[in-house]
């Protein structure tokens, strides 16, 4: 029997365990939309508490940590407009981009911050998890053509940010 069979039937350790897999990728992306770590860590229990609640909700296991996102990147919308903070990205959130410049990283941030949320949740979502369009697409209920044009859009709106007159931002004038 599967771990979500059994944590439908209400095992707790097993719904434990499926959490415990997830528990690192739930904070990550949580601190991305939150940026500090009690709120994250709010958003974190609080979906944990909603996937309780709702574990009879997943059909499939192989569903369960996109199922999971989803309800935390709800929760943690839910929590921004309650609160109506302003999101702050923080230098962490492009490690691995070794390539750039601490200053184009910060470039980088701001214009993030800028974006629409739909278009923010995309970008991250396809260059932060690596998500394939389809999987952002069933992830946030909607057509994959709709995640293309809000990820061609968000990435139109950073290339405006990054080039003025026809020439790239940072290129000495």
């Amino acid at each position: 029997m599967s771990l979500l069979a059994k944590a439908k039937k209400g095992n707790d350790q097993a719904f434990l365990q499926l959490i415990q897999n997830e528990k690192v990728k739930l904070y990550k992306m949580a601190y991305i939309y939150m940026k500090n770590e009690t709120d994250a860590l709010d958003v974190v229990q609080e979906t944990i508490t909603k996937a309780l609640n709702n574990i009879q909700t997943v059909k499939n296991e192989q569903y369960f940590s996109t199922w999971l996102l989803k309800i935390l990147i709800n929760t943690a919308l839910e929590t921004l407009r309650k609160s109506q903070k302003v999101i702050y990205m923080e230098e962490q959130f492009f490690e691995q981009g070794e390539a750039f410049s601490i200053d184009e990283k910060i470039d980088l941030l701001q214009a993030i911050e800028q974006l629409d949320e739909k278009y923010k949740t995309v970008i991250l979502l396809r260059y932060y998890r690596d998500m394939q369009t389809k999987d952002i697409a069933s992830l946030l209920e909607c057509p994959e053509g709709t995640v293309k044009t809000n990820l061609h859009r968000a990435l139109n709106e950073l290339r405006k940010h990054f080039t003025k007159g026809g020439k790239v931002y940072g290129e000495q004038y």
